[in-house]
C-alpha cells in the first residue's frame, strides 16, 4: 500500500463525474478499481441519495462492500446495502422548515425508502422551471404534496431537506437558516453553482456532514486523518476535506472554495474534465503522496 493513505473519499459530481454526461470515465473508474485491489479503502460520498448514485456507480465496478455515503452524510451504506449509519430530521423540524423556507425558492424533502414518495415536493412545475433534469431523472420517485407541510402527516422523518434557487436567495436563506430558531437542530450544507445562477441548501439532521461519517468510519477502521484522503470540490464537501489528512480540491471547484484551498495550503487537483480524480489515486498508487 502506497504511503500512510488508507482510504480515499470521493465526491461524485463535479468531482468523479464530468461536466457533461452521466457516465464516470474509464480511467476513473480502473484508478479506483485498483486503488482497492492494492488495499485502499475506496469511500464514495455525495449529496445525492442512494438510489440516484447507484446507476452512476455501477459501471464503475467497485466491490459490494464499499461506503457509501449519501444525501450529504445522513445514510451511509455498502453499495450492496448493508446499513451503517441513518439519521434523521424531526418530524416537527422538518414540518416547521416549510413555510420558513417557501419564500426563498422550491423545497424537497428526502425519505429513506425507494419508490414515490421518496422526494416529496410542492409543485412539480415549479422544480422543473428551475431544475429540469434532476425532475426528469427522479420523477418516478416524485410525489407533490400541497401544501408540503402534510408530507408529515404519517409521521415518518426525513432524512434530508432541501431548498433550491439563485445564488443570491440561497445565501439569504442560509443566513436566515443558521440565525432562526431552527438552527441548534439543523445542518446547513450548501452547494453552489455559480455560472448556473443556482444553489442547493440541504437541511440535515444535527451533526451530519459527509466529513461527520468518514470521521465515525475511520474510527470503526481505527485510523487517523493522517490514513485519508479527500476529494471534493464544492462547500458541501468542506467538513469531509477538513477531516481528511490530505485534502484535495478540484481546480473545476466553486471559485471561492478553490481559494479557501490555496489559503490553508490544501492541493489543488486537476480539473473532473482531466480524470483529475483518476491522476490523484495514480499518485498514490505510485507511491508520491505520504
Amino acid at each position: 500500500m502506497a504511503g500512510l493513505v488508507k482510504i480515499i473519499a470521493v465526491d461524485i459530481d463535479g468531482t468523479l463525474l464530468p461536466s457533461v454526461g452521466a457516465a464516470v470515465s474509464r480511467r476513473n473508474s480502473a484508478a479506483l478499481t485498483e486503488a482497492q485491489a492494492a488495499g485502499i479503502e475506496i469511500v464514495i460520498a455525495t449529496g445525492r441519495r442512494q438510489a440516484f448514485a447507484m446507476p452512476l456507480l455501477a459501471p464503475v465496478g467497485l466491490r459490494p462492500e464499499t461506503v457509501l455515503i449519501t444525501s450529504n452524510g445522513t445514510v451511509t451504506r455498502t453499495l450492496a446495502g448493508e446499513a451503517i449509519d441513518r439519521f434523521f430530521l424531526p418530524v416537527e423540524t422538518a414540518r416547521a422548515l416549510v413555510p420558513a423556507l417557501r419564500p426563498f425558492g422550491m423545497t424537497v424533502f428526502t425519505f429513506d425508502h425507494e419508490g414515490p414518495g421518496e422526494l416529496v415536493l410542492e409543485s412539480l412545475e415549479q422544480a422543473h422551471a428551475r431544475i429540469s433534469l434532476w425532475v426528469e431523472a427522479n420523477r418516478a420517485s416524485i410525489r407533490e404534496v400541497r401544501p408540503l407541510e402534510r408530507a408529515f402527516d404519517s409521521g415518518e422523518a426525513p432524512v434530508q431537506g432541501m431548498v433550491c434557487g439563485g445564488v443570491e436567495a440561497m445565501r439569504r436563506a442560509e443566513e436566515w437558516l443558521v440565525a432562526s430558531e431552527l438552527a441548534p437542530q439543523i445542518e446547513v450544507h450548501r452547494t453552489e453553482y455559480a455560472a448556473r445562477d443556482l444553489t442547493i441548501l440541504d437541511i440535515l439532521p444535527r451533526g451530519c456532514s459527509k466529513g461527520a461519517a468518514l470521521r465515525r468510519l475511520a474510527e470503526r477502521r481505527a485510523m487517523g486523518r493522517e490514513n485519508i484522503l479527500a476529494i471534493g470540490d464544492n462547500w458541501n464537501d468542506l467538513e469531509m476535506l477538513e477531516v481528511a489528512g490530505q485534502a484535495v480540491v478540484m481546480a473545476n471547484g466553486a471559485a471561492d472554495l478553490v481559494e479557501l484551498a490555496r489559503q490553508r495550503g490544501w492541493e489543488i487537483g486537476p480539473g473532473n474534465d482531466e480524470d483529475g480524480v483518476a491522476q490523484i489515486v495514480e499518485s498514490v498508487l505510485a507511491g508520491s503522496r505520504v
